[in-house]
């Protein structure tokens, strides 16, 4: 590119020589080398075209976010994933890309205010349908619809999520029903903010004196 760049300038100063010359000797030099120049650019090769995102990615300096929030919800036919993003339904449609395969679809939307988003669903609960998925831009928000192979209800997403379910469950199936109640409790206390804890505390501590109070049975 710059090759080109330089030979068109040098194309321009012959050019500009050539008005200016009176010695025929001369203007034979330079219409000679005028026609080497222009014969040099038309044979460079085109420029490269460059990758549409690779291009927009350097005007906004690479910046690009990352979806984490999302609703979903499902019928008998598809599985439908509610993104939120103010103004999309501004954009370019072309700017709001959705690739599916069987198991998985990712999002890419393009140079929404300044920025690029992303948004990545790997090992989905079961297989979709390539050809009957598709995705609806509305107001303030894109929905992905992906189209269930098997008509049947999915309990969750992603693989990843039946399984964290599945050992939570395990944990909370205990033989002490208390031992359960132990472990939500204990599992709302580390998840939750300062609130919560002063709650479970309080609680906590009220129960303990109920006990030796012997206002309830010591066994609960």
């Amino acid at each position: 590119r710059m090759f080109l760049n330089q030979l068109q300038k040098d194309l321009e100063e012959v050019k500009e020589l050539l008005t200016n010359a009176t010695r025929k000797r001369v203007r034979d030099v330079l219409v000679a080398e005028k026609q080497k120049l222009e014969l040099e650019i038309k044979n460079q090769p085109p420029p490269k075209p460059k990758d549409v995102t690779e291009e927009e990615r350097s005007s906004l300096g690479g910046y690009t976010v990352k979806i984490n929030n999302y609703g979903w919800d499902q019928s008998d036919k598809f599985v439908k994933i509610y993104i939120s993003l103010n103004g999309v339904q501004k954009l370019p449609a072309e700017n709001v890309q959705v690739n599916f395969t069987e198991r998985s679809f990712d999002l890419l939307v393009k140079n929404l205010n300044g920025k690029n988003y992303t948004m990545t669903f790997n090992n989905l609960l079961k297989p979709i349908s390539v050809e009957g998925s598709s995705r609806k831009i509305k107001t303030d928000m894109i929905l992905v619809m992906c189209k269930k192979k098997r008509e049947e209800k999915w309990d969750c997403l992603t693989q990843v999520e039946k399984e964290s379910k599945e050992k939570e469950k395990a944990a909370y199936d205990t033989a002490d029903p208390s031992e359960g109640l132990m472990n939500i409790l204990k599992k709302m206390y580390a998840e939750g903010d300062d609130e919560m804890k002063r709650t479970i505390n309080k609680a906590w501590v009220e129960s303990r004196e109920k006990q030796y109070k012997g206002d309830i049975p010591m066994d609960i």
